[in-house]
């Protein structure tokens, strides 16, 4: 099953909404970056190993980068070169499980 990129109707609905939970577009590229921060490295790689487990079972994997208490990830669907819903869903995701880990 091929995946696509976002329409713009999709684009402006489904981004509007990670906007203000602090994602962001990349400048040079069709993606979208936001960074954690937790209490400690445990916590961090926590959150880090609940994604792991979720990108898995969607074959979706991120591009992340940490350093002890701070999680950076870069969510884009490499089989389209550009944003979908499968970015969508691993960035909501993403914030739904650091509320509990708060």
């Amino acid at each position: 099953m091929g995946v696509s990129k976002l329409t713009t109707e999709e684009r402006e609905k489904k981004l509007s909404t990670l906007f203000e939970s602090g994602w962001k577009l990349v400048d040079d590229r069709d993606a979208i970056i936001k960074e954690y921060t937790f209490k400690d490295f445990n916590e961090a790689f926590g959150f880090m190993t609940r994604i792991a487990l979720k990108a898995d079972k969607m074959d979706h994997h991120p591009e992340w980068f940490n350093v002890y208490n701070r999680v950076q990830i870069t969510l884009s669907t490499h089989d389209c070169q550009g944003l979908s819903i499968r970015d969508i869903e691993l960035a909501k995701f993403c914030d739904s499980i650091k509320v509990d880990i708060l």
